[in-house]
């Protein structure tokens, strides 16, 4: 626990009238936002990076975070996008060979408030039995009730659409291993495939995989239409993860189903959303997400099971597409829809590139490829 006046206190109130009393070892203020818990043991600096998050306040279950700092190697975007982290101990000194700072003033340079010092196994089991709730944190008042008013008169994630917060303001290309200010080249390079990734709130290590795998790849805004997609002649398309409700998100769905069909689409997460409802589904909130690196999904074509990284509250209801799509891949857990399958389309509501999370679902970059290549070659 921290020292007596150590830090400032803090609050968190969430929409229940259930508190949590705790201090800030970051930054200070009110913030608010969907509370979640996350499982993952390790990996907080992707989590804090990762644009799916954009909306939600993140507890972790595993009780000691920071001990490694911060590294410029395993951002998943360019800054922070969840809007709180709370943690039951934070580790002051941290330690690791690529370290830059310490997740305190990681934090702190980004705006947000770290909270440490409550009961974070009792949080998750609330939150495990209620759902997910809206919730606040505050350093500046101990007035309850106060607190109470704000957190019930705030949105929370149904029908808001977020990805216009965390998508990239203008078309840009994936090089070298980071964002690119070079111009996007009219002519493909030979023996590369050209990708199209929608940016709903990409992370770095979607496009890492794909330029490993030999594909040039062009990064353009949430709201770009199927006609300016199209334009740059890709091989393929890859819609990406983002945050928030995918119900409130029409012009992506319409963009989406102006191109399943057309040429090979892969879909990663709220990529799955899209390509549901473009196809005549519809989607659902699951009670507390699917948020963590050990959730167990079998492939229904090879029987094989995978572990793997998931951050999604919302999924695609199977009935909707049935008859639409085929359902490649269920949760282990409770029998939601992992995977769609179509031709030329194929989707995963989990997160194959992992970061943070297991490599078992690496196998889909190299089937989207395959899945390019295959299309080249009907079409010469």
């Amino acid at each position: 626990m921290p020292l007596l006046n150590k830090h400032q206190n803090a609050l968190l109130v969430l929409e229940d009238g259930s508190f949590f009393e705790g201090f800030a070892f970051a930054g200070s203020g009110e913030t608010m936002g969907e509370v979640v818990f996350n499982t993952g043991m390790t990996g907080y600096q992707e989590i804090l990076t990762d644009p799916s998050y954009k909306g939600q306040i993140v507890t972790m279950t595993y009780p000691l975070i920071g001990n490694y700092g911060i590294n410029e190697e395993d951002m998943e975007s360019a800054g922070i996008h969840l809007e709180g982290f709370i943690v039951k101990e934070y580790q002051p000194n941290p330690s690791n060979w690529r370290m830059r700072q310490s997740l305190k003033s990681f934090l702190e340079d980004h705006g947000k408030i770290g909270m440490e010092g409550i009961d974070t196994r009792a949080l998750t089991r609330r939150l495990r039995i209620s759902g997910a709730m809206k919730g606040i944190i505050s350093t500046e008042t101990k007035d309850i009730a106060g607190l109470l008013e704000k957190v019930k008169n705030y949105p929370g994630l149904v029908g808001r659409d977020l990805v216009r917060e965390v998508t990239c303001p203008r078309p840009y290309l994936w090089k070298k291993g980071a964002p690119q200010q070079d111009k996007i080249p009219e002519k493909k390079p030979a023996g590369k495939l050209r990708v199209v990734v929608l940016d709903c709130g990409v992370k770095y290590n979607i496009l890492r995989l794909l330029e490993n795998n030999s594909c040039e790849v062009i990064v353009v805004p949430a709201c770009s239409s199927a006609r300016d997609i199209l334009a740059y002649g890709p091989d393929g398309i890859l819609l990406s993860n983002g945050p928030g409700d995918p119900s409130a998100l029409p012009y992506i769905v319409e963009t989406t189903r102006s191109l399943v069909g057309k040429l090979p689409v892969f879909g990663i997460c709220l990529g799955q959303q899209m390509i549901g409802q473009a196809i005549g589904g519809y989607t659902e909130k699951l009670k507390f997400g699917h948020h963590g690196i050990n959730q167990p999904v079998k492939n229904l074509d090879t029987g094989r099971v995978e572990i793997t990284s998931q951050n999604h509250g919302f999924v695609v209801v199977p009935e909707s597409v049935q008859g639409l799509a085929a359902n490649s891949h269920i949760n282990l857990n409770d029998n939601t829809s992992e995977g769609l399958q179509m031709p030329k389309t194929a989707s995963v509501q989990y997160h194959p590139e992992a970061a943070p999370g297991p490599h078992d679902s690496e196998y889909l970059f190299l089937r989207f490829v395959e899945m390019m290549k295959e299309e080249k070659e009907k079409a010469s």
